[in-house]
């Protein structure tokens, strides 16, 4: 006998439900994905003039970055800054979100304190940051009663530095000051990732730990941290998503800086594209960008994948 297939009816809830995520997943289709696409395009062209020219010009713009001194200074800056600032944001963050734990008197006051930062943009955090490390106002006014007269973001040098491409390979003590005006307005955002984590695990599992005997230095090393690993694993995620992308709090507060010691990616994409207009190179130094954030973001989001099946 033959078997007869029967299709399944969409419903009517389905329907509506395509209705209304349809018009959005157009609008991402084009506007976020069309223009990835574009931008991708117009990065292997010769588009390097005010007039326009897509004839294919292959891999030279991205040969042409990797080879100059300044992309290299801007990615060697990243790094540091990435590191420095994943971090000091996750060890402050866990810190501050334990000691909140610990039920002190006025812990709404103090969540609200170091959760105000994230109400203000970068660019307001930059001007400020700016003027506060500022090497003739700011702190250096107090600081100069010791002594110390720190250069801040102005200051040129390279520590640990040697010979890589065409640049000093080393940490450069300027993108220091923009790592602490940085670390002062995400670390609330990290101390409310770990305070809800730690609120979310039961005092039963840390009695427990007690009893056995450890000490409460154990009980956080051996049962509270290891809990927390999933909120780390996406304050990090977060974190470079934000690092590897920064423009406009290193635009505010110092530009690209002498020498490029405060450059990064994105202020060298903007002056290249709307400066220069180099619009081919600009469009390459996105593409390297995308590429840099797609290595935090893809593996991440494919785990979680996996783990939901």
């Amino acid at each position: 006998m033959a078997q007869t297939k029967t299709r399944k009816k969409i419903s009517k809830d389905n329907l509506t439900a395509i209705a209304f995520l349809l018009p959005s997943f157009l609008l991402i289709l084009v506007f976020v994905y069309g223009f990835i696409g574009w931008t991708g395009y117009v990065s292997l062209s010769n588009y390097n003039t005010i007039v326009p020219d897509f004839s294919f010009a292959g891999l030279k713009n991205y040969i042409y970055l990797f080879n100059d001194f300044r992309f290299q200074a801007d990615l060697r800056n990243t790094l540091f800054f990435t590191i420095f600032f994943i971090g000091l944001v996750i060890i402050l963050g866990l810190g501050l979100s334990i000691l909140i734990d610990q039920k002190l008197k006025g812990e709404s006051f103090f969540r609200n304190v170091f959760l105000f930062p994230m109400a203000l943009s970068f660019v307001v955090t930059g001007v400020v940051w700016q003027w506060l490390l500022n090497p003739s106002t700011g702190f250096n006014q107090f600081l100069s009663i010791f002594g110390i007269q720190p250069k801040w973001y102005t200051d040129t040098n390279i520590l640990a530095g040697f010979e890589w491409g065409s640049i000093e390979f080393g940490l450069p003590v300027a993108i220091l000051a923009v790592v602490i005006a940085a670390v002062w307005q995400m670390t609330g955002f990290s101390l409310a990732m770990y305070l809800a984590g730690l609120r979310g695990i039961p005092d039963e599992l840390k009695e427990a730990a007690r009893i056995d005997g450890a000490s409460e230095f154990q009980v956080y090393r051996k049962v509270v941290l290891p809990m927390l690993l999933p909120i780390t694993v996406s304050v990090i995620i977060i974190m470079a998503h934000i690092s590897l992308k920064i423009f406009d709090l290193v635009y505010a507060m110092t530009g690209s800086g002498a020498n490029f010691v405060t450059d990064v990616p994105g202020v060298y994409m903007f002056e290249t594209t709307f400066r220069g207009n180099y619009y081919a190179n600009g469009a390459a130094i996105a593409i390297i960008m995308l590429l840099l954030v797609a290595i935090f973001i893809v593996p991440y989001l494919w785990s979680n994948r996996k783990g939901g099946q």
